[in-house]
């Protein structure tokens, strides 16, 4: 499970697409109701009980997040069009977000997907608008509200600062000019990491000046230079393993645990020897899986000399294996999602190599000094 999710309660599925719901949207939640409650609808319906604004402005909170969830699957089902896979839509704080698996196969699709977030915006603009003409005073304040936020939710979205909708229609557009995807990727991000500046420092201006929003700008901008920066940086690291496979880094020297000894005997004349994280269990020519520093600190010190080693290892599964002829950057995001430091490297169902971040990420440093 990726860092966004944690700390995230799955509320449903839509078009197969996880939906999640981060713990920071209910400060958000609790913050519009309050303020759309306590501020803007007694000005806007002033007639109205008191108790009718709290009941609008959870109303409008919760038809606020359920723009943005529009938005997100506008995202999601022109993506779906282009044979790309959603594994989950999240909201959070700042709105929400689209966990796409891979990358737009080419510009248009590039441009197709980011745009129809804004439009997707534009469009509940335009209908909560509508409905608002002919409404009474409390609905029509609460369609004017709707009609606002999305517009402004739209706009703000095509600002070109990547990774925001904006800043991928202008990779799109560096991209399908220089046809260099990872050129494009990083012009990006650098302009959004300029934008995500200006409005961290603008932020702090408004604080001075006491115009309002300043808190906000300097957390909106504090998340999109994340963002665009851990953006850039992978860029970087695909760039790097561009046409890498799997047997150009793999470990084929293999030292293994027979799974009979004990695990003391394993800390004292393997982890402590070879200073590996881990070693794969191997019992005459078949891998049973792989144990790591981790099993063994799970078990009491004073056992040591009793636990074998296949009391602690992890059996091995398919889905932690790869091919030689695999893609290395295929299986980082495979080690990266299975949380493991190390895979497995088979064929003709033997292991011939083990492939580990650490082996990647030394490929990686060695490429980058010497090229």
């Amino acid at each position: 499970m990726n860092g966004l999710i944690r700390g995230a309660w799955k509320i449903g599925a839509i078009m197969g697409i996880p939906i999640w719901v981060h713990f920071t949207w209910f400060i958000v939640f609790g913050l519009i109701t309050w303020s759309l409650s306590t501020l803007y609808f007694p000005k806007a319906a002033p007639d109205l009980p008191a108790a009718s604004y709290w009941v609008k402005g959870v109303l409008a909170a919760l038809l606020l997040f359920a723009s943005v969830g529009f938005h997100e699957l506008a995202h999601s089902f022109v993506a779906k069009k282009y044979k790309i896979s959603i594994e989950s839509i999240t909201l959070f704080i700042f709105g929400g977000v689209a966990q796409m698996k891979g990358e737009p196969p080419h510009p248009k699709a590039e441009f197709n997907i980011a745009i129809a977030g804004p439009l997707s915006s534009f469009f509940l603009s335009a209908f909560f608008f509508i409905l608002s003409m002919n409404a009474a005073s409390g609905i029509k304040a609460l369609f004017s509200y709707l009609a606002q936020i999305n517009f402004i939710l739209g706009a703000f979205n095509l600002i070109p600062g990547f990774p925001m909708d904006g800043g991928r229609v202008l990779r799109s557009a560096i991209w399908s000019k220089t046809k260099n995807f990872y050129y494009a990727t990083q012009k990006a991000s650098s302009i959004g990491r300029k934008i995500a500046l200006f409005f961290i420092f603008f932020g702090i201006f408004s604080l001075f000046t006491r115009i309002p929003g300043g808190l906000w700008l300097m957390l909106i901008g504090w998340f999109l230079y994340t963002a665009a920066q851990t953006s850039y940086q992978q860029s970087t690291l695909q760039e790097s393993l561009s046409g890498i496979k799997v047997k150009d880094i793999m470990v084929r020297d293999i030292v293994s645990l027979s799974p009979l000894i004990s695990i003391d005997e394993a800390a004292n004349a393997y982890f402590l020897k070879y200073g590996y994280g881990g070693f794969p269990v191997i019992e005459g020519d078949k891998f049973l899986g792989i144990v790591t520093l981790k099993e063994l600190k799970e078990v009491p010190r004073e056992d040591w000399s009793r636990v074998k080693v296949s009391d602690v290892f992890v059996p091995h599964s398919k889905r932690w294996e790869e091919a030689p002829e695999g893609d290395i950057m295929k299986a980082l995001e495979l080690m990266i999602s299975e949380d493991k430091g190390r895979i497995a490297v088979i064929e003709n169902e033997g292991i011939i190599g083990l492939i580990t971040r650490t082996g990647i990420a030394r490929y990686v440093q060695i490429k980058r000094e010497i090229v």
